[in-house]
């Protein structure tokens, strides 16, 4: 039964009008609420709640809820509070969002009405519909929703408040804190719903990692060497890594004491890959493999991309321009990613520039001699490369902003793991 049916249906049995009851039925399934729950919240709305189709939310536990559950009631501590504004059929609203818990776990939320939520406090929420947000189920509440304080606090294993460091934040994240220095920065020009806007973009970091941010609202003291806080953070996923927006709820204060920069974090492969991805990483592995479509390249002058034979799968035939990139199979015995190094790698890597490779490839008159002159040098080879991981259905990949041997003592580095072992 498509969306006119289920409208016709429930305008005869609710007495009001088809198209009227056909917008909200489209707007609520748009927000990914399934359809009878979509029908059932009309029904409350029209004053209809009977018809035998609904028997009202049941009190839930978090941990027990998932995204068939419809609509629930639940009891929970408020840990953080967000507000952001988003477009929703050409009208801009403002919506809260954040995290609760109870004993049994946590679920993030938003709220479509300015609920009286505050981190710490412990309310009962009623008639909240559940959707699937970042694969995982969330609680959405609004008009037809009911938030009142508990009758007993609740006394949850989890912290209350937004604080985090860089290392601890994760995509999905909402009204989060965070205390950062801004290591790079750069205003760009974007077309934004509005049409074209400024906003800013680069590198945060503290002593636990650095992440990408986007300022969607340019705040002037997100200068570059800048120690500052921002409150009301939410974190998105960007090339398989989290990435901090700044919005216009957010606060952005000026912080007295420099923050101090932690290096790159090193990590097992398998780790890496495992947590879907990360931001100046630093791993280390040998070198199996160089792949096909290293060494000497050429790329679209329109787009980037390498191109095969003359050919981009964007624009078809051009005539692309000379690059050098190596693509390297790195292995440390828990895991493989391809590690990407760009020109100025390669260059370092195979002992010469751009012309070099040019007039090696003339000589032999093929191409594929200076991948064969990179694999004779790396191939086998022990090293620690530095850059940014992402992990998607193209496998996982290490950006390499870094390469270089490893220094330091392979049997040191076993006896260190033996121990690890019998301890």
């Amino acid at each position: 039964m498509n969306i006119d049916d289920h409208a016709e249906d429930l305008a005869s049995d609710l007495g009001v009008d088809k198209q009227e009851v056909k917008e909200g039925l489209e707007n609520l399934v748009e927000y990914s609420v399934p359809i009878d729950e979509a029908k059932q919240s009309l029904r409350r709305k029209y004053g209809g709640g009977g018809g035998g189709e609904s028997t009202g939310p049941s009190a839930a536990d978090i941990a027990d809820i998932d995204t068939e559950s419809g609509s629930v009631t639940v009891t929970a501590v408020v840990l953080t509070v967000g507000t952001r504004s988003i477009r929703y059929q050409g009208d801009d609203h403002t919506i809260l969002e954040g995290e609760l818990a109870d004993e049994s776990g946590t679920i993030s939320y938003t709220a479509w009405e300015e609920f009286d939520l505050e981190p710490g406090k412990t309310v009962t929420i009623g008639n909240a519909s559940v959707r699937e947000y970042e694969g995982r189920p969330e609680l959405n509440f609004g008009e037809s929703s009911t938030v009142e304080p508990a009758d007993e606090p609740l006394d949850v294993p989890y912290e209350v408040g937004g604080d985090r460091d860089l290392a601890e934040l994760r995509a999905g994240d909402r009204g989060r804190n965070v205390e950062v220095q801004v290591v790079e920065v750069e205003t760009r020009t974007i077309d934004g719903r509005d049409g074209e806007t400024e906003i800013l973009s680069g590198v945060l970091g503290d002593e636990s990692a650095r992440l990408p941010f986007t300022d969607w609202n340019p705040h002037e003291e997100l200068s570059e060497g800048a120690s500052v806080r921002i409150e009301d953070v939410y974190v998105r996923e960007f090339r398989g890594v989290p990435s901090v927006n700044v919005s216009e709820f957010s606060t952005v204060t000026e912080l007295p004491d420099p923050i101090e920069l932690g290096g790159p974090t090193r990590m097992a492969l398998r780790d890496a890959v495992g947590r879907g991805g990360a931001y100046d990483v630093e791993l280390q592995g040998n070198v199996l493999e160089v792949r096909d479509g290293s060494g000497l390249i050429q790329r679209c002058p329109e787009c980037g991309r390498v191109t095969q034979k003359g050919q981009c799968r964007q624009h078809g035939e051009v005539d692309g321009e000379d690059d050098l990139r190596v693509k390297a199979i790195l292995d440390d015995g828990t895991a493989t990613v391809t590690a990407i190094l760009g020109r100025d790698l390669t260059e370092q890597v195979y002992g010469g520039g751009l012309e070099d490779a040019r007039q090696q490839a003339r000589d032999a008159m093929d191409q594929e001699v200076v991948a064969d002159s990179i694999r004779e040098e790396v191939v086998g080879g022990e090293y620690v490369v530095r850059g940014h991981l992402s992990v998607d259905e193209y496998g996982a990949n290490l950006e390499a902003t870094a390469f270089r041997p490893a220094d330091d003592d392979p049997a040191a580095r076993a006896e260190a793991f033996l121990a690890e072992v019998d301890a």
